[in-house]
Formats: C-alpha cells, structure tokens, sequence
C-alpha cells in the first residue's frame, strides 16, 4: 500500500521557503535524513499507550525513540516501558525520560521499532553494521510483532546485494581462526571476504571494535547470492566462537520504506512493494 507524503508534516520537519502566495512553492528536495525520519514517525503510528516496546539502535531508529520521547512528553503516550537494543539507545531513551526495563521483566514485548541496512523481497533482513545485533535479534525476537524502517536505499534484490557488511560477532578468543572458518564455510555458498572490524580505538582507530557483550565483529563481504539463507544460517551458527550473525531471517512482521515518491508498507506475507 502507497501512502503519499503529508505536506504539513514534511514542512514540519524542513523550513519552506518563503514566497508570493502566487509562486508556486519550489521542489522539495528530501535527504536521506529526511526519509529516515518520515519512515520512523510512520512507525511510531503503530504505538499505543501500555505498551512494552523494544528500541532500536542506529541512525533510523535513533528518530523513533526521539518521536516516542516527545509524544510521552505531550501526554499523547503513556505507560510506555522500553527494552533497549544497545547501551547508546539506553542513553537516548533516560535522556529523554522513557521509562525502561529488560526481558528478565518483560519477556514478551508488544511492538519492537528498528531500522535496517538490507531488506530483500522476502523481508528478511541485514542488521548489525551498527555492532548492536545480538541483543537486536534477542529483543525483536522476543516481539508480537517487529516493524522495520528504512529508507529506499536499504532495499535489496537479494542478501548481501549492496556488496556492504554481513556482520558476525564472534569471541575475542583466536578470531582469526574464526573468521577463517568463516571463509571456508561461506565457499560453498558463493564466498566472501572476511574482515575483522576495527574502529575500537587507538590513535588511528586501529584496534577491534567491541560490542555491547564484549565481544568483536566479523564483517564478511559476500560474492555472490548466498542461495538458502537458512541453511546459510545454519552453518554460521554451528562454528565454534561464532555468537551470532546479522540474518534476520522471516523476524520482520512490516517495513515502511520511505521515498522520493512516498511511504511504501509492506506486511508479511503480503504482494511485494518493489
């Protein structure tokens, strides 16, 4: 279902040049920014108040949790307890006054907000470039139901299509024989390029970067279409010091993707939107 962008809403969000009430108003030209935000308030729609919601981590979801922050300020939510994604979106969230708790309290979370840096017809996704993938599928998996924005640039023909990170954390211990298991596995399913991900710190940002959990990440640069995603799956997870990967395999329940041409949702199970 297309939906056509609100022009109150978009001229909330960017100031409109002023002109003659005969000018017509010049084009407006939306960043990536912008379709970011459109894409996560479409989101925030789906919230009600008493719910138990899982917040995202990344540069999409970081508006979501800002979105929910102000309705909670304006008395339009409440009730609301958040389930962070990651020690950044904790901070985001106390910042701005959500209340919060963990799946030791919540086990069963009503509605989970994220973003994503892959979706392919299907609706299965990438995540993780970020670093926060392991308690993202832990939280999203744990959700009735996992709605995902993006904008159009994320949209893939297959997994791995943007020839960017599939990541894979794994235990600091020997991960360099990891990620060689890791090459070896993924030759029988088109190869890749396996890449320690750095940025940890050190002057030049030459040390491992570390997640959440202590642990690094594995950013594999696939070939080819994998084929099988979950026999893929499979096959990573069975490695010894592998914790988890960046699949995320038949999780999404919707996507709202936002473009130039407008907000597209696309629900499980339903006609494709590409």
């Amino acid at each position: 279902m297309a939906l056509a962008y609100d022009p109150l809403f978009i001229a909330s969000e960017r100031s409109a040049l002023d002109a003659p009430p005969s000018t017509p108003p010049p084009p407006m030209i939306l960043t990536q920014e912008d379709l970011k935000r459109i894409a996560a308030y479409k989101a925030v729609d789906f919230v009600e108040s008493g719910m138990v919601l899982g917040l995202g981590t990344g540069s999409t979801a970081r508006h979501a949790v800002a979105r929910i922050g102000e309705l909670l300020r304006q008395g339009k939510l409440s009730d609301i307890v958040g389930i962070p994604t990651s020690k950044k979106t904790e901070e985001q969230a106390l910042s701005l006054g959500i209340p919060l708790s963990d799946l030791d309290a919540h086990p069963v979370i009503d509605l989970s907000i994220d973003g994503a840096d892959e979706v392919d017809p299907g609706l299965n996704l990438v995540k993780g470039r970020g670093g926060s993938l392991l308690r993202e599928k832990m939280i999203e998996g744990a959700s009735k139901k996992f709605v995902v924005i993006v904008d159009e640039s994320k949209m893939v023909k297959h997994i791995g299509g943007s020839r960017l990170a599939l990541p894979v954390e794994v235990v600091p211990f020997c991960w360099r024989f990891t990620a060689e298991k890791l090459r070896e596995v993924m030759e029988g399913y088109g190869g890749c390029e396996a890449r320690l991900r750095l940025g940890g710190g050190g002057e030049r940002g030459e040390e491992a970067f570390v997640t959440d959990n202590g642990n690094y990440i594995v950013d594999m640069y696939l070939e080819k279409d994998m084929g099988d995603l979950n026999e893929v799956s499979d096959a990573i997870l069975r490695l010894p010091g592998v914790v988890e990967h960046g699949m995320f395999l038949g999780m999404a329940s919707t996507v709202i993707v936002a473009g130039e041409l407008g907000v597209k949702i696309k629900n499980k199970h339903s006609s494709s939107c590409f």
